[in-house]
């Protein structure tokens, strides 16, 4: 018996409004969009997923107190060229990037990943430029909890 493979693929839209749900939860939601893992005819070696937009990005909050506490930390290559930054520090700075580098952990680390990883759209307030693809509204798979 063949296996068969389904390469057709028509992508929708989703939109996921960040503003007081966890940081995590909503990156793992964007994820599972993107890979297409809700999708009946899911292939693992074949972009299958959807485009994710993620407004209000900057009113994602985190749990405990990684709020204070994370560090995101890069490194030039040379002894001691480690660089860290508070979680604080980069919210000033690009209120985008923790957001993208929770989903970018999410997805698979290969070419796979990267096609993906084109298909998040991420800003950090309401407003987006992709009303025209008309998103459908996926906040009622998370459960938006108050920040305290």
């Amino acid at each position: 018996m063949k296996t068969v493979f389904y390469h057709e693929n028509k992508a929708k839209w989703h939109i996921i409004d960040a503003k007081d749900n966890v940081l995590g939860k909503v990156a793992s939601l964007a994820a599972s969009l993107l890979r297409g893992k809700y999708n009946v005819t899911y292939t693992p070696h074949i972009v299958m997923g959807d485009h994710v937009i993620i407004i209000n990005a900057r009113r994602a909050f985190l749990t405990g107190r990684k709020y204070n506490n994370k560090l995101y930390w890069k490194h030039s290559g040379y002894p001691g060229g480690i660089r860290s930054e508070s979680y604080k520090g980069i919210l000033a700075k690009k209120p985008t990037f923790p957001m993208e580098h929770a989903v970018k952990g999410m997805l698979p680390k290969n070419k796979l990943g990267r096609a993906l990883f084109r298909n998040l759209y991420v800003y950090a307030d309401a407003n987006h430029l992709h009303i025209a693809q008309k998103p459908v509204e996926r906040n009622n798979l998370l459960q938006t909890r108050k920040q305290s």
